[in-house]
């Protein structure tokens, strides 16, 4: 354990607590061989987003002495908890480690022990009562990890900044494990080439720097530029940069980005989409349909090419379509397609998600959250990019001043919930769209996505209350790491 205390004057570490001493004065209840870092943040100090005053920080420690509740340095103005990725397994005497919760699946709920080991699910069984669990318990149930496909930042980091920092990508990873996401595509979005090619090597860097990013980073999501120009279709993306596909310029993004780019979202009305498609799909690349102002035959001809998705189905549109003709039915019926959705009760109606997963059923749905920077941050004026985006109190993201859409600030807990809430998809359902359905897409689905012995030990537990559709995230696991416990903060 370490406490680091930052000065109004210098904005930075100054000083560092022995671990005993931490210990002694800021007991925390915390698994075996985890750790918690607690940063004692400044005024006008971004870095960091769950913040608390220290009094609130100490009253939320367990086993509290007379020595842990000392009033912290006055210089300190606000307080950023984090429990750390000290891998559970690396214990002194190599023990397995037990997690126990609900496991849901078609049959029902069954409570389930998930032992691991070396950071990998060594057997999933039912559970033995007669052993103790080191991590939940009846009341909680188990899921894999979460993966989203399509995120371009999170609690005040915006990885489409080309001016972020390695550090601040690496603290936006740790703070999406309370919301259940253990990986990830980032996402970079429409931009000048010299732009997009920054962004990349900012989020290289960051996995290149820190574990949890390298850990967590499926590959990269190129969502843009290669989208129609049109007011709608092209969504909160900036005119002046949406162009045709260029496989030249791609393979240079690539080789830039080490071959990283897992997603491209492009719109097939460009002439040179169909040939774009054929080469990526033959790298090995996905290619999904999205800010388009496609036909009918279009969509049909991008689908042939080797197109696999559909970018958030039913968003970056017109307002108004023609009634039967138009790309959004032919996604629908295009069976060769599985779609993303973002359900966050602002960029699809109810009714309208209720009908979507219908037609494409649960194996070929995804759920995205298609988050920036302001999610997990207050209502206020953001940025994505060089792009101005409004946070409204009731959770819309939009250009200042228009009804276009620019992002979201759904997490992934959430839309899972609000699956459930607005359509027919269960729970189980609902939990392998956010994670078992992105990791077949991804082609990683033999280590992610499943709780089966041999995958990586990434899940999570969480509280379910069924009548009012809540879902509420105990504990994150990664790698076999807890990496976040609802109690520590």
């Amino acid at each position: 354990m370490c406490l680091r205390y930052i000065t109004p004057q210098q904005g930075k570490c100054v000083s560092v607590a022995q671990p005993a001493e931490v210990a002694r004065r800021h007991p925390l209840q915390l698994w075996p061989n985890s750790y918690a870092t607690a940063r004692l943040m400044t005024r006008g100090n971004s870095a960091g987003c769950t913040t608390q005053h220290p009094s609130a920080w100490l009253r939320r420690g367990r086993k509290m002495t007379d020595a842990a509740q000392q009033p912290l340095p006055r210089e300190a103005e606000r307080v950023v908890l984090e429990c750390g990725p000290l891998p559970i397994m690396h214990c002194q005497n190599n023990t397995m480690k037990r997690v126990r919760g609900q496991l849901n699946d078609l049959a029902g709920a069954t409570l389930t022990d998930v032992l691991i080991a070396a950071g990998r699910i060594h057997s999933v069984q039912l559970a033995d009562l007669a052993q103790p669990c080191d991590l939940g318990g009846a009341e909680y149930h188990l899921a894999p990890g979460f993966i989203d496909l399509q995120i371009n930042g999170y609690a005040g980091v915006d990885f489409n900044d080309a001016s972020t920092t390695p550090a601040q990508i690496a603290a936006a990873f740790r703070q999406l494990w309370r919301t259940g996401t253990t990986a990830l595509l980032p996402t970079v979005i429409t931009g000048s080439h010299a732009h997009i090619a920054q962004c990349f090597a900012n989020l290289l860097r960051a996995a290149d720097e820190f574990p949890e990013v390298a850990r967590g980073m499926l590959g990269l999501h190129l969502e843009g530029p290669f989208i129609s120009t049109e007011d709608g279709p092209r969504g909160a993306h900036p005119r002046e940069h949406a162009r045709p596909p260029d496989w030249d310029e791609f393979e240079r993004w690539q080789d830039a980005a080490r071959g990283q780019i897992r997603l491209v979202t492009l719109s097939p009305e460009w002439p040179e989409a169909n040939a774009f498609i054929e080469r990526a799909a033959a790298a090995g690349v996905i290619v999904a349909i999205g800010h388009t102002a496609a036909t009918p035959a279009q969509i049909a001809d991008a689908v042939k090419a080797g197109a696999g998705l559909s970018t958030h189905l039913g968003n970056g549109s017109h307002a108004r379509i023609e009634r039967h003709p138009n790309y959004i039915w032919e996604q629908l019926a295009a069976d060769e397609l599985s779609a993303s959705f973002i359900v966050d009760g602002q960029h699809l109606p109810p009714a309208v998600v209720k009908c979507f997963l219908r037609c494409k059923g649960v194996a070929r749905s995804i759920l995205v959250t298609d988050a920036i920077a302001a999610a997990g941050c207050p209502p206020g004026r953001y940025r994505l990019g060089h792009i101005e985006v409004e946070v409204t109190p009731a959770g819309r993201v939009c250009l200042p001043g228009t009804a276009y859409l620019a992002g979201s600030v759904l997490e992934m807990h959430e839309a899972v919930a609000n699956t459930v809430r607005y359509s027919e998809a269960t729970l189980t359902d609902a939990l392998r769209m956010a994670s078992a359905n992105p990791a077949a897409l991804l082609g990683v689905h033999e280590q992610y996505g499943m709780l089966e012995a041999g995958r990586r030990a990434d899940l999570i537990l969480f509280r379910w209350d069924a009548p009012s559709a809540t879902l509420d995230i105990a504990a994150t696991i990664s790698g076999g790491a807890l990496v976040y416990d609802a109690a520590c903060h």
